[in-house]
């Protein structure tokens, strides 16, 4: 299952770095950050809780780049 996620980041090089911490969270399959339409498109792997995962990939992207924020 694939859901869309508004984010806010200032610059392409920290949606890079979101976008690997989003990628290495543990329930995702794959992750894209859109930088320029200022979003994150998930992909969840088969059977996981998508509310879940959302909260450990806010987490992870928090701690990988600091001002990254995104409305789940």
């Amino acid at each position: 299952m694939k859901k869309s996620y508004l984010i806010e980041v200032d610059c392409a090089n920290c949606a890079l770095k979101a976008e690997d911490a989003a990628k290495k969270t543990p329930g995702v399959q794959n992750a894209v950050v859109n930088f320029m339409a200022q979003k994150l498109i998930v992909e969840f792997a088969e059977g996981q809780d998508p509310a879940a995962v959302m909260q450990a990939v806010a987490k992870n992207c928090k701690k990988a780049v600091s001002d990254f924020e995104i409305q789940l």
